[in-house]
């Protein structure tokens, strides 16, 4: 069953302030969901009962001289785009999957794309927002200004908390202004770990700003119509003459190449339906490292896209679906590093991943916002 609640507005939140209410009076969990395009990633969701914030969709504020946008969490990030291009302004958050995905999953997923390697993870882009927390209270986090008054920040805590602690119901971000010109451009990507180190140091060595680095492995390569080996796009950024300058400067690390200007909309949208998606991180330092490893996890299970970004020491793996089994086998190999899975079938969760807030702070938070276990309870363990 799906309950659906009204517009961004007052009467929106209102709504959904109502719904969570009922459903603590009837102790009826419920599932929070934006479009649905992600339905599939975190830990299954123990919950009949979802509640639609897709409604709660629309720009509330727009102040372009301020580079800040209040919008209804319900908003997809393609609408956001198209009102703020036309100032030449944009939210430079591009998480994996759809455009049509919403600002409140985002924010409330935490996902971050390519560009988190400029301007940082939603937590660092979000400003405020408006959210219901699971005694159907309603509470007002940050504001819709850059500079607020300093205090516990509750916009951070409600930020990657995936819907668990409260019902995003508005959301403000930071804007920036669009560059003159956009380019990116590849570089061959050498396989061995003391090649490619070098080929990273060299790069943090250089003088460029790149708005994205982002290794990717063969498959992918192929796959986004890049190159045929492994590879490294750099996204640049900046007036005409600088970027000229970064693509010398980049020239002179090896083979560089102009990439197709739609590259990142293709990457973005690379992992098909119903794929895994294990992540693995460590310092920026040792991203050979932990790039290595990704890649022994894309041989060990055939038709792996692999990429990484190269500035936050991020590496995923997206692998198409197989046999349960044998997916664990290929993922079960230690990592220095961490690693998170974005998406399992749900049989390998209790074995790979059992939990994620098993301390006693986690725990303690969660009864503070959601005494009765009502926000899609189950997604984080």
């Amino acid at each position: 069953m799906t309950l659906t609640v009204g517009a961004a507005t007052s009467d929106g939140t209102a709504a959904v302030a109502e719904a969570v209410h009922a459903a603590a009076a009837a102790c009826t969990p419920l599932r929070l969901v934006g479009r649905g395009t992600w339905l599939d990633a975190g830990r299954p969701v123990r919950a009949i009962t979802s509640l639609s914030l897709a409604p709660l969709a629309g720009i509330v504020d727009y102040t372009p001289g301020d580079l800040t946008l209040t919008a209804g969490a319900g908003t997809t990030l393609a609408e956001i785009a198209r009102v703020t291009r036309a100032e030449r302004q944009w939210l430079a958050l591009d998480p994996f999957g759809s455009p049509e995905g919403t600002l409140g999953a985002t924010v409330a997923t935490t996902s971050a794309g390519p560009l988190a390697h400029a301007f940082g993870t939603p937590r660092d882009n979000v400003l405020g927002l408006e959210f219901v927390t699971g005694t159907g209270a309603v509470v007002h986090a940050g504001g819709r200004v850059v500079k607020n008054v300093a205090g516990f920040d509750l916009t951070r805590l409600l930020v990657g908390s995936w819907g668990t602690l409260g019902a995003i119901t508005e959301v403000t971000v930071r804007l920036r202004a669009r560059p003159e010109v956009d380019a990116t451009i590849v570089l061959p990507a050498p396989a061995a770990p003391t090649s490619l180190g070098a080929l990273l140091d060299q790069l943090r060595a250089a003088p460029v700003a790149a708005l994205a680095a982002e290794l990717l492995n063969a498959p992918l390569a192929v796959q986004l119509g890049v190159a045929d080996g492994p590879a490294l796009l750099v996204r640049l950024a900046g007036n005409a003459d600088l970027v000229r300058a970064e693509q010398a400067a980049l020239a002179a690390l090896g083979d560089a190449a102009a990439a197709p200007v739609d590259v990142w909309d293709r990457l973005r949208a690379c992992e098909p339906a119903g794929a895994a998606v294990a992540r693995f991180s460590g310092p920026p330092a040792r991203m050979a490292a932990t790039w290595t490893h990704a890649l022994e996890v894309a041989e060990r299970w055939p038709g792996t896209a692999a990429h990484a970004s190269v500035g936050r020491g991020v590496a995923r793996c997206v692998l198409p679906t197989g046999d349960a089994r044998a997916l664990a086998s290929a993922l079960q190999p230690t990592f220095a590093g961490t690693r998170i899975f974005e998406r399992l079938p749900n049989e390998l969760w209790a074995t790979l991943a059992p939990t994620a807030v098993a301390d006693r702070l986690s725990r303690g938070v969660k009864r503070a916002y959601d005494p009765h276990g009502l926000l899609n309870p189950g997604i984080l363990g």
